[in-house]
């Protein structure tokens, strides 16, 4: 990102233009080797500034004598913002898990489940009136909003009501019409139900970039950086929206493990995972499990697109998010509430690491598919992925 180079060449004490105090800097204490150090651990600590240009920024302004030093402070911060991203990438790949577990299928509109949530959110936050762009094009009308401001609490429960009643149409209008097709059928229709829904979420709310809000803290955390300057001497940027993420991400799958282990629901759910007319025959509502299950993973979207979109603004590329959570199934498996998390800072941290040290040697922008080869390697080897169920063919 160019205006990393810019805030690092300030810090580094140089005006941004190349021509930096090298020999001053050179026969320096070292204190001196302070601003170079937390530009370093910040660097390695944001998720999008890892880069080849950032090393090579670090080398040309860094003092020759504290080189060493300042770049083993980058890459302890690397690994570090590699989990905080993995940790994102996990809450999307829940949903995914939560899906195939009931119905075999991968669900394509996951994705664009967090985005329809967010945007839900957004409009019941600001008291938008639905479908507004619609009725005035139909009427002349200049409706915008009700006038009012819902708390974010009260928001995100309206929100959550919303997503079970969208859970709700989707299994009356499509899902109970699908019993007992092949899986190729039910994933072909959760890729016209993530149009479908990208649509109308562009016609209830409108398609510009939204801001999010519900009040999560940002900002460096000055306990985390309290915690790494007592341990290594400088003090870390960790966003504390980073941390709550993994906060909340951690409560999740510990909650979604203890439910589909051991309450009747979850046994269930695994029940119809496995053979959707096998478990009719033994009295499991097929239709209560799939509007259950569709409700939790719009939930779960809720979540995730609360993160995504107070770190990066409510806007179309948040849909975007499944194909970054396709990787992470594919290490954890498809049928692993925890292998989502493992998978997910796996991931994070691989990309990571793989651009700070493989990067400058073939050219950089490897985040962009590192994911995708590991994953593809993972296909040929262990196809089930770390924690997936084992594949057993009958011939």
């Amino acid at each position: 990102m160019v205006y990393s180079c810019n805030w690092a060449a300030w810090l580094f004490g140089t005006g941004g233009n190349g021509e930096g105090r090298r020999s001053e800097q050179d026969t320096l204490p070292l204190g001196s080797a302070f601003w170079p150090a937390a530009a370093a651990a910040l660097t390695g600590l944001a998720t999008s500034v890892s880069t080849p240009a950032s090393s090579h920024l670090l080398a040309r302004y860094s003092p020759p004598n504290y080189a060493p030093l300042i770049f083993s402070v980058k890459q302890t911060g690397v690994p570090v913002g590699g989990l905080m991203a993995g940790m994102l990438y996990s809450l999307v790949a829940l949903g995914f898990v939560l899906i195939y577990k009931a119905s075999g299928v991968f669900n394509y509109a996951q994705g664009v489940l967090a985005l329809f949530a967010a945007m839900t959110l957004v409009g019941i936050q600001n008291g938008q009136v639905p479908f507004a762009h619609l009725i005035n094009a139909m009427t002349g009308a200049h409706l915008e909003g009700f006038g009012w401001t819902v708390p974010s609490l009260l928001a995100i429960l309206l929100t959550a009501l919303v997503m079970v009643g969208l859970a709700i149409l989707i299994e009356s209008l499509v899902l109970k019409h699908l019993v007992g097709q092949e899986p190729i059928i039910l994933f072909m229709a959760t890729i016209g139900l993530a149009y479908f829904l990208e649509g109308l979420g562009d016609i209830m709310w409108g398609a510009n970039v939204k801001t999010l809000d519900v009040g999560l803290p940002q900002g460096i955390s000055e306990t985390a950086e309290a915690w790494t300057a007592a341990l290594t001497g400088y003090g870390f940027f960790i966003d504390r929206l980073d941390i709550w993420a993994a906060i909340i991400a951690t409560a999740l799958v510990a909650a979604l493990v203890a439910f589909s282990q051991y309450t009747k629901q979850g046994r269930a759910m695994r029940a119809v995972a496995d053979d959707h007319q096998a478990a009719l025959s033994v009295g499991i509502s097929l239709r209560f499990i799939w509007v259950m299950v569709w409700s939790i993973a719009g939930f779960v979207a809720l979540v995730a697109g609360i993160m995504w979109g107070t770190k990066s603004g409510v806007q179309f590329s948040l849909s975007l998010i499944a194909l970054k959570a396709l990787p992470v199934l594919m290490l954890g498996g498809f049928t692993s509430i925890p292998g989502a998390i493992v998978g997910g800072l796996i991931i994070g941290v691989g990309e990571k690491l793989f651009e700070f040290y493989i990067g400058p040697l073939v050219g950089g922008a490897t985040e962009a598919w590192f994911a995708y080869v590991l994953a593809l390697i993972f296909l040929v080897f262990r196809p089930q992925g770390l924690f997936g169920e084992r594949i057993i063919e009958r011939v």
